[in-house]
């Protein structure tokens, strides 16, 4: 079996996994958003804090499966680099006292991974991710190897959604909350416009739609419950449009005879978003791959699925080589 623990930002996770089978034996998450909402978004101290906490306590339930492992993966970007520092530090720990080798995992390479918890990779394939920190178009040939097609210039799909949020004063993580309020609203009221319309760049962005939301509230004033609902239908609606024009333009130029288009992240748990992804694949003739919903959001099952890649092919990272990189290696790959 393999052991994965991720600790990129506010989840503390670990699972172990069989790999031969790819069985899932063992997963467990614990979120920090109760002890963050209060502040409107994530503090990274008190999320290293709460890891130090967390992590252990998961752990102690793992002890029955430590004869049976065989490697320790952990993920060492990108992400808060207190926090990371919390999962890659266990990973060594372990590694030494059980005599197991490490691997180490881009947590991006870990959603993409997501699609194929407990079963076999479907490649090559065009997937868009989509979290709180990146926004992502890549072309994906296999569980190593990427090409970024189009990232965001400014803020993330994910982000955007938890800004929108605080400015309307309905808490932190905003997301599902922005949603709920969207499936409550008109669409039409706010005529807010789409990013880069005109723009032939392969790009994303979302600081501007944010910008037209802030205008919007401040116009308004003393904001009723209808506003907020209008005002999350109409930017969750321009936020997706946004995705869709640019995905599709850049599918009629990079396809390159790819079947296959996967959602991963997780701002992919939006409904709406699938659903129009889905009607977007049917106007290409791809195959849709969805992750489970409790996987899209950060969790160790997805560091293992694609530790089990890494292990079959050997690819093992010294002990003394393992350190963390918060950020993104390059746009080129990870």
């Amino acid at each position: 079996m393999l052991l994965s623990i991720e600790s990129s930002c506010d989840d503390s996770s670990i699972a172990v996994t069989e790999i031969n089978t790819k069985k899932l034996i063992y997963h467990k998450k614990i979120s920090q958003d109760s002890e963050h909402s209060k502040y409107g978004g994530v503090v990274p101290e008190l999320a290293a804090r709460l890891h130090t906490e967390a992590l252990p306590k998961i752990l102690e339930e793992c002890k029955v499966y430590f004869d049976a492992l065989k490697a320790v993966a952990v993920t060492n970007e990108p992400g808060l680099s207190v926090t990371l520092i919390e999962g890659v530090t266990m990973a060594k720990a372990l590694s030494i006292a059980l005599d197991i080798p490490l691997i180490a995992v881009n947590h991006l390479k870990g959603h993409i991974a997501s699609l194929f918890i407990e079963t076999n990779g479907t490649f090559p394939m065009i997937t868009l991710l989509v979290s709180g920190g990146h926004t992502m178009l890549l072309r994906v040939k296999d569980f190593f190897n990427y090409e970024v097609l189009a990232t965001t210039l400014d803020d993330s799909f994910g982000e955007s959604f938890d800004k929108v949020a605080k400015m309307l004063g309905l808490g932190y993580p905003g997301g599902a909350k922005v949603e709920e309020y969207a499936s409550k609203g008109d669409f039409s009221r706010f005529n807010f416009t789409i990013p880069l319309y005109n723009s032939n760049r392969h790009a994303f962005s979302y600081s501007g739609l944010k910008n037209q939301v802030r205008l919007a509230i401040e116009a308004l004033g003393d904001l009723t419950e209808k506003d907020k609902y209008d005002i999350c239908a109409s930017f969750q609606k321009t936020a997706i449009a946004h995705l869709l024009h640019k995905t599709k333009n850049i599918l009629k130029k990079e396809r390159n005879g790819i079947k296959v288009f996967g959602i991963v992240g997780g701002a992919s748990a939006n409904l709406s978003l699938r659903e129009n992804i889905f009607a977007l694949c049917g106007e290409f003739g791809l195959e849709l791959k969805l992750s489970k919903l409790k996987y899209c959001s950060d969790n160790a099952a997805m560091i293992g699925r694609y530790a089990i890649e890494a292990y079959s092919h050997n690819y093992f990272t010294d002990i003394r080589d393992l350190q963390i990189n918060p950020k993104i290696i390059s746009k080129n790959g990870y």
